[in-house]
């Protein structure tokens, strides 16, 4: 893999975006026979596996089959270990594993290439030039990255946000009521400051009413690969900008909530990774998720806005984890609980140890051939074009952090709440080739494995990095069919499709009954 000298690279599929998604696209598409480019906006490949995501939420593990599968099996050769008895990888090498593995399928790797402009001609995409000026040719391209941007330079019909229940029918669409749960404030806590003015990390801005939709984003944040074991342990650092006064809000929610709250319950530390390493994940109302409105700006933002965007939530996680380390304010048992753990010397070592990749749980969702909603994993989840089962829960994270006015007799009290946390569990559902595609007027050689074709709802369960993986290779091997028959993607043959993937031990049939790792 490298990066050659000319400007102009002809291939006959290429692929944008180097998550885990795109890598296994790229591969399942070389194995098919066909020239491949995968091009990568930023420095590495695997996205959130290989970017602090290391304990991957896989649902019902029967479904995830070909070349997800063989990721997992990959992993588990790497560690001597049986499949599934990990939690998941280690980031680097995570990393190591897709890159090799990219080696071996002979896919042409390009690096730091973020997207300048596409060309087309009628409904067919023509090319793709980078910001340095590359341009890379293909009959056949597959958008795998998380925002969705080869999608939207075609001009490409897609949704931001979330919907109102009225537009599918979806009972967990819209505004969510504000609930008691594990990710809210159980203890009362004024968003306000001395001066009257909102504290930071709330988002400010007036709440539709439930049901309706606001075009919410989920909440991103940085997904923490620490350790325990001293000797590969990095204290958290000061950041230069820190200032203890934008964690004030934290600083009332312990004070309030006293003795209860420890380390584990601001962070989920117990998902293991090999080598004393865990996947620190945020479980509580004020933790590494930053629900204040940023990631509502990020999808159609440009270059620099979405710079700033990410800036903010490093700078914000960086700043939090020394807060809970070293702030006086702080309990002594939970800055001792913080101090235990650390960086990984040896994780993420071209950026400070902090996780290269902002977790984007949501950006663009195309409005393609078929949209999926919460009917198709509820009661439709047959379908006959199915090239992925997926299974996990309809898992939406904070929307946004709010406030409310909470009548306590005999006074009226402003109250701190998130709003949007779902959980919902779901039967295993088959996932149709026409969520992958966009609407043959708009363009026919394109195909969107991450930011698919669904609503906010449905969305929120194929999100998890598994199902990236299983539609990656499935989108794969249609851009080779399409290729090699010199068709649209939409003209695809779905059976044969279908039957390709099988032999490449693709699970297309949902198992009557759902069971979890």
């Amino acid at each position: 893999m490298g990066i050659a000298s000319s400007s102009l690279h002809p291939f006959d599929v290429v692929v944008y975006g180097a998550t885990a998604g795109g890598a296994l696209a790229a591969i399942a598409a070389a194995r098919e026979g066909v020239r491949v480019g995968l091009v990568e906006p930023g420095g590495h490949v695997g996205g959130m596996v290989s970017g602090g995501l290391g304990w991957t939420d896989r649902g019902d593990r029967r479904v995830i089959g070909g070349l997800a599968l063989e990721f997992y099996e990959r992993v588990a050769r790497r560690y001597g270990v049986d499949t599934w008895d990990l939690l998941g990888p280690e980031p680097h090498v995570a990393e190591g594993i897709l890159r090799d593995w990219l080696r071996e399928a002979g896919v042409a790797l390009f690096l730091r290439s973020p997207l300048a402009r596409v060309e087309r001609g009628d409904r067919t995409i023509r090319r793709i030039t980078a910001e340095d000026g590359r341009t890379f040719e293909a009959r056949a391209f597959v958008d795998a990255s998380y925002e969705g941007d080869l999608m939207a330079g075609t001009e490409v019909s897609y949704a931001i946000g979330r919907e109102s229940v009225e537009l599918y029918g979806e009972s967990w669409a819209g505004r969510q009521p504000i609930r008691p749960d594990a990710h809210n404030f159980r203890v009362a806590v004024s968003p306000f400051g001395g001066d009257g003015e909102l504290l930071p990390l709330i988002h400010a801005r007036p709440m539709v009413r439930e049901g309706e939709g606001d075009g919410g984003v989920q909440s991103y944040c940085f997904r923490l690969c620490l350790t325990d074991r001293p000797e590969n342990r990095l204290p958290f650092p000061r950041p230069e900008d820190y200032d203890p006064r934008d964690y004030e809000l934290l600083r009332r929610y312990l004070a309030a909530a006293g003795s209860g709250v420890t380390a584990r319950n601001i962070f989920s530390l117990g998902g293991r990774l090999p080598n004393g390493k865990c996947d620190a994940n945020s479980i509580g109302p004020i933790s590494t998720n930053l629900p204040d409105g940023s990631s509502w700006e990020y999808p159609d933002a440009g270059p620099e806005k979405r710079g700033e965007i990410r800036e903010r939530h490093l700078r914000y996680t960086q700043g939090l984890m020394y807060f809970l380390a070293n702030d006086p304010s702080v309990s002594e048992h939970i800055r001792s609980g913080m101090s235990a753990w650390g960086l990984c010397r040896d994780e993420f070592e071209d950026t400070d140890h902090w996780p290269h990749q902002l977790y984007v749980r949501e950006a663009r969702r195309m409005r393609g051939e078929y949209v999926m909603t919460q009917d198709d994993l509820i009661t439709r989840r047959r379908k006959y074009d199915s090239v992925g089962v997926g299974s996990y829960n309809i898992d939406i994270r904070e929307v946004q952090r709010t406030w409310m006015w909470v009548p306590r007799f005999p006074n009226l009290s402003p109250e701190t709440f998130n709003e949007g946390y779902l959980s919902v569990p779901v039967e295993p559902y088959e996932i149709p080739y026409r969520s992958l595609l966009p609407r043959y007027d708009e363009c026919d050689n394109l195909l969107v494995p991450v930011c698919l074709s669904a609503s906010h709802v449905a969305f929120s369960s194929t999100r998890m990095e598994p199902q990236y993986m299983l539609l990656g290779h499935s989108a794969g091997v249609a851009a080779a069919m399409a290729v090699r028959e010199g068709v649209a993607v939409q003209r695809v043959d779905a059976s044969r499709l279908r039957e390709r993937l099988v032999a490449q031990r693709q699970v297309l049939d949902a198992p009557q009954q759902r069971r979890l790792d």
